[in-house]
Formats: structure tokens, C-alpha cells, sequence
């Protein structure tokens, strides 16, 4: 994206990095032409992140501009939550008094069609109806279309669409980026032309352009909505079948739908608003201003990882997640995990979506282990399921998981609770079977924190297991299976007893990363943050002397910007970070933990989306970003939603 503003004659930069076309003087030589950047630009004064939206405010040449970025994020609501795009405010006004001569223009470039700046892409201007009036549009898209593919993280198919109401100061135009932003600089307006010369994005780089002539502006504002998205269809394929998004069920065609979301704007910032305050509210009164700015930027990343499509029977919805920046997977069961407490804090009923496919899939017979699949497909967006039992297999890992998420979300729907259950009881049995199999030591097994190294006897793992089987004792409670649920939480109880000893370090200052014994567990330590299931659920099996222990250990282990994952290493994991200072709420650490947490978000040096993986001495990113595993920042608030 680039954006200038043009007062009195004056261009100004205010987004992105516009390059443009200048003419040079050079007396009898002609007129040769140059390429740079700006001069000057809007300075910005403010910037505000709530939940939904990030708000900057800048000022220059008499003028305040606000560019207001609107991600909606709607709990409960499919419809709405499935549309793919965003909205672009741009809110102009004098502020010294004065009134001035006012145009904002705002282009998007090739890039947005696709990772790979070699492709040929083609675009076309055209208006779709609103309840407002008339929309002007851009649409952008690959000329070779490759559905359900990707190149560099990006889809391959679909139409990028840029959109603004089409008033009476509106023009538009598509062409070479400096050529554009010239005539607009020059200019103040565009030339309503569109550049048919299709080409690859990086063949003097297309954009497609518009501007909007505010004329004099004074005191009193005036804005500018645009929005911003990709419609694909279809959406993923979950075992060889297509499903299409969900708003697709919705809406006639991505034109009906753009023409819904831009007449919807209104009530949308209505509801952005009141989401963002009892978010902000809540986290607030949780842990602190600190935990507010982390749920701020953390909810649209959570949601941004997701989507909402057609289920198989072509009328239930379901909802796939994309484990972003490390494997691509679909649906990766221990990235869904960490970021469930976003959803059991704000929409439990979407958690239930994002489940149902994971579900469907091992209830299907086609995935051939008796313990839960670690996801639904190698690369986004093909869920063909790893029908030979392969894939990167976490057995105790993702069939602890599963059962957690699943008690977790009857927990939050008690309506619901007694119906799932007893949908689900044989594969949740048959998972919780395994895990008595395999418990209380669950040996070696790989586990979501792969990428620190394997290990055996693992503690926290250990954990993991046996409060799924508790929790499987509460999905049995549900589906009306007393005597089951009964001997399963006895289950549990005797296995948190072997836990206990075996856990402890010698040392009785903390637990050990692994079991204690032969195996040189003595004297190392790890993020015990698996506990936090244990107050999630209520099943109370971890004793109150372990929490008190952990408490008083861990800012002893602690760094400037957080707590280790475990030993030898200095990084930590953010979502890990929150889920045990949920579990230690009642406890100094916790706050300690939320404000090391914020303090690397606030000042770490790379620009890149919230990543959950970083140095805690250095407060720099270690690998990984833009994850939905960021959805775990909202653990303390999973927490307030107890029942």
C-alpha cells in the first residue's frame, strides 16, 4: 500500500514508501526524469492498538489525517466473521484554523495477487451497489490461476479486491507505480484510465489507484472508508473434496458481499468498539495494563489464522487453521491448542468449529492410530489427512489436546455439553485410552516443543496426559456415563501421585524438565505451563504446594524479557508465558511474567508480525511469526469465563 496526501498543492507521504517520477530542469540538455522517494511526509503523533483496530493519527500542512486499520473480529456471528476483508478509514481535518485544499490518494500494488513477483497477473476496474450508493472497484488476480496452492505463504487463486464508495471527488487509475503517484502528486486527481497492459508483478510494478478530492477542508471532518481483501473459491480441500468459504453460503458472489461489508460499516465499528472495551476491560482488571496491550495485538492474529468454510454435508460450518511461518501445516493440532483460551474466552462455539473437522477425520476410520492425528494435511490448504498414520505424529501431545479442548468447550456450553459428548464419546474414549496406556510416564514421545530438542519422561508432558484423562472424565459426566467417569478420574488421581514424586527435584526447589532418576532429570527445570489446563477445568489434581514452588522458582530462572522455555536454552514462547501466568495467577510471578512478556512486544527490534518465539535475554525474535498460537496470550481471561 502507499498513500500521499495533497494539501494546497503539497504532496505529503503518510503510508508505505511511494516512490515517484520528478522532472529534473537541465537547462539546454531537456528534461530528464528521476525516480525518489519523498521529501516530506505526515509526521505521525499517535498510534492506538485496541483489539480490532491499529489507529494512526498524523499531521502536516495544516491538516490532521487519521488512518484508521478495521479488522473485524465477530464472536457468534458466521456470517460475518467469514467475510475476508478488511476495512482502510481515512479521516481528514484542518487543525490550525484554516481551511485547505485536500486530496488523499491510496493505491495497493500487484503484490497482493501473489509471493512470487514473476507472475503475470491481470486486474480490471468496475462499480458494485451498496446500500451507500455505488462502490468503485478494483479487482487483481493471477493470470494463470492455481487453486489450492500457495506460493511463498500466499495464496495462488483468488481476487484481491480494493474497493471505495464512488463520489463526486473520486477518481481512479491503474498503471506504473511512479507514472500513478506522479500524476496524482502532480495533478491532485487521477485520470479514471486503466492500464491494459497486463504484466508481471515486477515489470514496472502495476498499481491500482484511487483519490479522493476532500476540496476545502476545515475544522470538520471527513472520511474516506476503503476496504481491502481476497475472495478464493473454494476455500480448502478436506480429503479430496472442495469446500468453499462460508460466506459463499452467505452471499451470491464476492461483488455481494463487498457491497454487504462496506454498507455494514457503521454497525461494524459499533461493534469493534464495544468488543475492544470489554476485552480491554477484562484484561485490565485481569493483570494490569501490560495484559491489555498484549490481547490488543494478539485477537486478529488468533482469528487472521483461520477460516470459516462449507462443511462436507454442504450446510454445517467449519473452521480450519493455518499453522503459519513454521511447517504450513493445516490444522495442526498443537498450534490449535496453544491458541485455544482466545476462543474459550470470546466464542467457545468457534473453538467447537475448529474442532470439528480434526473429529471428523479421526472418527472417519481413515486416520488408523488410536491416538489423535497431530493435523489434517501437510501444506494449507489440502487436508488429505495422513491416511497411512504418518505426518509428524505427537501421540500423548495432540490426544491430550484434543480431549482438554474438547471438556474445555462443554465447560463454556453447558446446552450444548451432553449432545457433544455423546457424538463424540467413542473416539474421546478410545483417546483416553491410550493415554492410560501410556501414562503416568509417557517415555519418548515428541512434542510440541520439538524444535528445543526431544526428550524422554517428560514432565510436562506427563502433565498434559493426565489431566486429559480427567477431562475425559468430565466428557463422560456429560454423555451421562457415571460409572466411566468415575473410574477414570480415579484414574487420574493415582497418576498425579506418581507425578508428584517423580517430578520433584531432589533439590525441592522446583520440578524437573524430565522425570527424576537414572535418566539425569536431577537438576533441570522447564515452563511447567501444562498446568494451566489443571485450573482451566477445574480438575485440581496438581497440589497447591507444587504452584507455590514453581511461583518462587521461576524468577529465580527468569531473564529481562521472560522465562526460558526450559534448560540449556534462553528463548521462551509467548503463548507458553501467558498459559503459566494464568496457571500462577494468584501468584507475584504472574504479573511478572504478563510485563516481561509486553516489554519484548513493545521493544523488540524486528518487524515482523507478533512472534511467539523469542530470546529472553535479548528480547529478539528466534523464529516463527504471525502464528494464531497467539490466541494463548488470553489465558488469564479463559480463566474469568470458569463456570
Amino acid at each position: 500500500m502507499g498513500g500521499i496526501a495533497r494539501v494546497d498543492g503539497v504532496a505529503y507521504m503518510f503510508m508505505g514508501d511511494p516512490g515517484i517520477i520528478l522532472t529534473v530542469p537541465n537547462g539546454n540538455y531537456g528534461t530528464p526524469t528521476t525516480v525518489q522517494g519523498f521529501e516530506q511526509a505526515l509526521q505521525q503523533t499517535k498510534l492506538e492498538v485496541t483489539p480490532t483496530r491499529s489507529t494512526f493519527t498524523l499531521e502536516g500542512g495544516g491538516i490532521e489525517l487519521v488512518a484508521e486499520f478495521l479488522s473485524p473480529v465477530e464472536p457468534g456471528d458466521t456470517k460475518r466473521q467469514s467475510i475476508p476483508f478488511s476495512y482502510l478509514n481515512l479521516t481528514a481535518r484542518s487543525i490550525d484554523g484554516k481551511t485547505h485544499d485536500v486530496q488523499l490518494y491510496a493505491d495497493i500494488s500487484g503484490e497482493w495477487a501473489s509471493g512470487d513477483d514473476s507472475q503475470q497477473i491481470t486486474w480490471a476496474p468496475s462499480q458494485v451497489s451498496y446500500p451507500g450508493g455505488t462502490l468503485q472497484v478494483w479487482s487483481v488476480e493471477l493470470a494463470s490461476q492455481q487453486p489450492l496452492t500457495e506460493q511463498d505463504q500466499q495464496a495462488a487463486w483468488g481476487s484481491t479486491v480494493w474497493a471505495t464508495p464512488s463520489t463526486s471527488g473520486l477518481t481512479y487509475q491503474s498503471g506504473q507505480d511512479v507514472v500513478v503517484r506522479a500524476q496524482f502528486v502532480n495533478n491532485g486527481k487521477l485520470a479514471d484510465s486503466n492500464d491494459t497492459n497486463y504484466r508481471a508483478i515486477n515489470n514496472n510494478w502495476p498499481v491500482f489507484a484511487f483519490c479522493a478530492d476532500l476540496g476545502q477542508l476545515g475544522g470538520a471532518a471527513r472520511t474516506v472508508p476503503l476496504s481491502i481483501g481476497l475472495a478464493r473459491t473454494p476455500a480448502v480441500s478436506y480429503q479430496g473434496q472442495n469446500l468453499n468459504p462460508w460466506w459463499s453460503k452467505e452471499f451470491s458472489s464476492w461483488p455481494d458481499m463487498l457491497g454487504f461489508f462496506h454498507g455494514d460499516l457503521a454497525a461494524a465499528q459499533r461493534r469493534a468498539t464495544t468488543l475492544d472495551s470489554k476485552i480491554t476491560g477484562d484484561a485490565t482488571a485481569a493483570a494490569g495494563t501490560a495484559y491489555a496491550g498484549l490481547c490488543a495485538i494478539a485477537l486478529r492474529q488468533a482469528y487472521g489464522g483461520t477460516e470459516l468454510v462449507v462443511g462436507p454435508d454442504g450446510s454445517s460450518p467449519w473452521a480450519f487453521l493455518k499453522e503459519i511461518s513454521s511447517d504450513g501445516n493445516v490444522s495442526t493440532v498443537d498450534v490449535l491448542f496453544p491458541a485455544s483460551p482466545v476462543w474459550v474466552y470470546a466464542d467457545p462455539g468457534y473453538l467447537a468449529l475448529l474442532l470439528a473437522p480434526l473429529l471428523a477425520y479421526a472418527e472417519s476410520g481413515k486416520w488408523p492410530e488410536q491416538f489423535a492425528p497431530h493435523d489434517l494435511g501437510a501444506a494449507y490448504p489440502v487436508a488429505d489427512g495422513h491416511n497411512d498414520g504418518g505426518g509428524e505424529n505427537m501421540p500423548v501431545e495432540e490426544t491430550g489436546n484434543m480431549l482438554i479442548m474438547a471438556a474445555a468447550y462443554i465447560q463454556q456450553t453447558p446446552s450444548a455439553a451432553k449432545a457433544y459428548a455423546t457424538a463424540h464419546y467413542k473416539i474421546f474414549k478410545q483417546w483416553a485410552d491410550y493415554l492410560v496406556a501410556n501414562l503416568p510416564d509417557p517415555g519418548f514421545q515428541n512434542q510440541t516443543d520439538d524444535f528445543a530438542g526431544q526428550i524422554a519422561h517428560s514432565v510436562n508432558l506427563a502433565l498434559k496426559g493426565i489431566i486429559a484423562v480427567a477431562a475425559f472424565a468430565q466428557l463422560a459426566t456429560a454423555a451421562g456415563h457415571s460409572a466411566d467417569a468415575a473410574s477414570y478420574a480415579a484414574q487420574a488421581k493415582t497418576f498425579i501421585g506418581y507425578w508428584t514424586t517423580h517430578a520433584q527435584d531432589p533439590s525441592a526447589a522446583h520440578l524437573d524438565l524430565t522425570y527424576n532418576g537414572d535418566d539425569g532429570g536431577n537438576g533441570t527445570w522447564g515452563t511447567t505451563y501444562n498446568g494451566f489446563a489443571d485450573r482451566l477445568l477445574g480438575t485440581g489434581l496438581v497440589p497447591a504446594s507444587v504452584l507455590a514452588e514453581q511461583a518462587a522458582w521461576y524468577p529465580k530462572v527468569s531473564n529481562l524479557f521472560g522465562l526460558p522455555l526450559q534448560v540449556p536454552h534462553s528463548y521462551a514462547k509467548s503463548d507458553w508465558e501467558c498459559w503459566t501466568a494464568a496457571w500462577l495467577s494468584a501468584y507475584p510471578v504472574s504479573k511478572q511474567l504478563i510485563e516481561q512478556v509486553y516489554t519484548y512486544a513493545n521493544t523488540t527490534p524486528q518487524r515482523v508480525p507478533f512472534s511467539d518465539l523469542y530470546d529472553t535475554i535479548a528480547g529478539t525474535q528466534t523464529g516463527f511469526h504471525a502464528r494464531p498460537v497467539q490466541g494463548g496470550i488470553f489465558a488469564l481471561l479463559a480463566l474469568r469465563n470458569r463456570r
